[in-house]
């Protein structure tokens, strides 16, 4: 993804006070990212004394899917971080729902990528080396065929059972965002929560594995956030529909019984197109 000239902010915005600047800053676009299949707008978020980099996506500019018929994709880009938020996992930047230049949208922190970081890999063989989870064989030209890892790492992974809760139809690796600091971000929510199981990703690594304790203690907390008067319930009220919030409901009871990481369904293709 690549966006016009970065402006820093002049200050630093602690993380409690993120979505109340997103919220009720003055937005400013400074350009498009030419590359979103949707219009996604680089702006600068400014509010009482605080300024940051951030993406808005109005609904306006979405262009309508069939298979989504409820709602928008900026509603479920705002369902998606909410979930995330109730993991404790902070794996998706902030996101608020919110008007702008045109209209209502998603306005979501911009999150800038460590590029020396490698989650992804192609390599030669049949077996990953220690420290990699195969994906698949890819075709990388002239008749040859590379196989596709991504790290084993316990980032990837949390955020693996949150697509799995969301049911996440576009896990691509140009939505997987390292950070500098450690931290690992996803972005790019638009197709998710739909109520048949429409999961593709590349995160496929640990299919049919056991979950972490940590893992089944989340899903836990979730179960009990996500039931009737819950306060995570009440939050994606606004955002997607009963059927979705039922369906969520499901997808996180399924998980609990079978204790383990889903496995590709066979319907269909298990890995988004492209991949990156």
């Amino acid at each position: 993804m690549s966006a016009p000239e970065r402006i820093p902010p002049r200050s630093v915005t602690p993380p409690s006070d993120t979505a109340e600047l997103l919220a009720r800053g003055e937005l400013t676009v400074r350009g498009r990212i030419r590359e979103a299949s949707n219009a996604a707008l680089y702006c600068t978020v400014s509010y009482d004394g605080r300024d940051a980099a951030c993406i808005y996506k109005p609904v306006a500019g979405e262009r309508p899917l069939w298979d989504f018929p409820d709602g928008t994709l900026a509603q479920r880009e705002v369902a998606a971080y909410e979930v995330s938020e109730a993991t404790g996992w902070g794996l998706v930047p902030a996101t608020v729902l919110r008007d702008g230049p045109y209209g209502e949208g998603m306005c979501q922190l911009w999150v800038e990528a460590a590029p020396e970081a490698e989650l992804l890999a192609l390599v030669d063989g049949e077996e990953p080396e220690p420290g990699w989870k195969a994906i698949g064989f890819a075709e990388v030209g002239e008749g040859r065929t590379a196989l596709l890892v991504h790290a084993d790492d316990e980032r990837l992974r949390r955020l693996a059972v949150l697509d799995a809760v969301i049911n996440n139809a576009d896990r691509k690796g140009g939505h997987l965002l390292p950070t500098g600091e450690g931290r690992l971000y996803g972005i790019d929510h638009g197709v998710t929560f739909n109520v048949e199981n429409k999961l593709r990703t590349l995160l496929w690594g640990w299919a049919g594995e056991p979950l972490t304790q940590e893992a089944v203690d989340v899903l836990e907390g979730l179960r009990k956030d996500l039931a009737e008067g819950g306060a995570l319930a009440a939050r994606l009220a606004p955002l997607i529909t009963g059927a979705e919030i039922d369906a969520t409901r499901a997808r996180v009871g399924a998980l609990l019984a079978s204790g383990t990481h889903p496995e590709p369904s066979g319907e269909w293709p298990a890995i988004p197109w492209p991949p990156v």
